[in-house]
């Protein structure tokens, strides 16, 4: 499927999913009576069983190539060790490598103008429980987390003679202040500047790559103190996300809205943490992974107005939701060191990133360093935008898609940055790094039409998934819903969610509904269309 098909297949679904702020359902069936003869186990008074609901939108598989040359051997080591989809690990080294660099060095996409982008970047990760995301975000993260130990261990031996420092500045303005008594004492008008010193060493600040459980404010004040950015890790990040929704949590999601940018300012004015504290420019990097259900649910309440409306979601570009594939193998080896050596050196070279070796330059003192596109690779992203702002206007999309969409200005250039000064680039970034870029972009679009197609039926998914139980022989011809949401199947341990994908294969005569009188409430129980079991 092209990605215009999908991305427009996702907005038919979420056009459906949010019509008239509900989710789209399908024409229901005529109500049976239970004990009607079409309830009968005879396979031909019963209705020929209607088609479900298409499934979510197809992606595009994860290419290799899309990453930087020197990455490439690495990523193909920890997806064969691991066994999980490549897109983690592609997304997670993407977001991670954007977070070294953070406000180093941006990208001014035109030739003359002084629109310029960071190449902080939100990734999110969507898959079912059990399909290795955490595993593949961390193998994929160990550069950063090893910049960060080293960090550690130059902060604390900073520290140390920091304090040791610190005394000695005690003392010596205890003894500057001794003296300064004792001329005063003797010459009131004394100038006794020099013997008064307030030469107290500041105290080091430790550099933060990642922060996982933290408040608003003490992200700013963390990003105060690091004003190059960081990346925000968050495992399960819909709790996050959740948080934010919030309507006492507005400021917060103000700050990390303003933080996608990366080149905003933001002022904290908070009685008892001190008023005027301003960050010049706050620079967010942002990686978490979810389950397909409440990503679902998420999207819909997003997109149906209110918090969704400022483009929340819309700014996670790296978010990817694959097909996980069904064959595994057991790979029990050492990791690939030549590879996993040439990803340290990458990090530690764009960690510690010459600005003006690689050729970037600045309008004035005051103004961050960039690299702009040569020749080819402007004309590239020119065409490409040309045919963006194009679909953007022509108002076929559905709005939050368009949202999506519009925040690939910021993707693109961005991502051909990262990919340039990752293999080692220097100059104008090139027609090769702005190509993979273009890659991404379409390949990403894929993503996105799956993940707001998903706004629409869930219970579609769990319609499938209890069919393919009943043919497996794993339910009874008749059954009540708790048999379903108790085994804790995939795509079926959610009650709700269960009930809803029940309800849709009755309203489309896969299934049949007989009432059982009970000492309490009378009980349902669910009948399987024989016609059924024959597709």
């Amino acid at each position: 499927m092209s990605n215009q098909l999908s991305i427009e297949r996702g907005a038919e679904y979420l056009d459906r999913a949010i019509a008239n702020g509900a989710p789209w359902e399908p024409p229901k069936a005529q109500p049976r009576a239970p004990n009607s003869p079409a309830a009968v186990l005879t396979g031909q008074e019963w209705p020929e069983p209607q088609p479900l609901p298409a499934g979510l939108p197809a992606v595009a598989d994860f290419d290799f190539a899309l990453l930087p040359n020197t990455l490439q051997p690495w990523a193909r080591d920890i997806c064969e060790r691991v066994q999980c989809p490549p897109d983690y690990v592609g997304v997670t080294i993407m977001a991670s490598l954007g977070s070294v660099l953070g406000r180093k060095v941006g990208i001014c996409p035109q030739e003359h103008t002084d629109w310029i982008e960071f190449p902080n970047q939100w990734a999110l990760i969507i898959g079912r429980p059990g399909v290795l995301k955490s595993p593949a975000m961390e193998a994929a993260l160990s550069p950063v987390k090893r910049l960060a130990a080293h960090a550690n261990e130059a902060h604390e031996a900073a520290r140390a003679e920091h304090e040791h420092e610190a005394k000695v500045a005690k003392l010596r303005a205890e003894a500057g202040e001794k003296e300064a008594r004792k001329v005063l004492g003797k010459n009131a008008n004394a100038d006794v500047t020099d013997l008064i010193s307030d030469d107290c060493p500041e105290a080091p600040t430790l550099r933060r790559y990642i922060a996982n459980d933290t408040t608003a404010a003490s992200l700013g004040e963390l990003l105060r103190q690091n004003p190059n950015g960081t990346l925000v890790f968050r495992d399960e990040i819909v709790s996050l996300l959740r948080t934010l929704d919030r309507e006492d949590n507005a400021d917060a999601r103000g700050f990390y809205l303003t933080g996608w940018n990366g080149n905003s300012s933001y002022t904290f004015d908070r009685i008892g943490r001190g008023m005027n504290l301003c960050i010049p420019a706050v620079c967010i990097s942002m990686l978490g992974s979810t389950q397909p259900g409440r990503m679902a649910d998420y999207v819909r309440a997003a997109v149906k107005g209110g918090h969704g409306d400022d483009g929340l979601i819309q700014r996670f570009g790296l978010a990817v939701w694959p097909d996980i594939g069904t064959d595994w193998r057991n790979v029990d080896r050492w990791p690939d060191s030549k590879a996993r050596q040439e990803a340290n050196r990458v990090y530690e070279m764009l960690d510690g990133l010459d600005v003006l070796a690689v050729g970037a330059q600045s309008d004035d003192d005051d103004s961050p360093p960039f690299l702009r596109f040569d020749d080819a690779g402007r004309e590239l992203f020119l065409e490409w935008r040309t045919k963006l702002e194009a679909r953007l206007r022509a108002n076929e999309l559905h709005q939050a898609i368009e949202a999506h969409l519009a925040k690939y200005r910021k993707l693109v250039p961005t991502l051909a940055l990262i990919l340039h000064l990752a293999d080692n680039g220097a100059g104008p970034v090139t027609e090769r790094a702005t190509l993979r870029a273009l890659a991404w972009a379409e390949y990403l679009e894929t993503h996105a039409g799956r993940l707001y197609g998903s706004a629409t039926n869930p219970e579609a998914a769990a319609a499938k998934a209890i069919l393919a139980k009943i043919r497996q022989g794993e339910l009874p011809h008749r059954f009540a819903a708790r048999d379903v949401y108790r085994a804790g199947w995939s795509h079926l341990s959610d009650r709700a969610q269960t009930e809803d994908g029940l309800h849709l294969l009755v309203d489309l005569d896969w299934l049949a509904t007989h009432t059982r009188d009970t000492p309490g409430r009378a009980a349902t129980e669910y009948e399987v269309n024989p016609r059924g079991l024959r597709t």
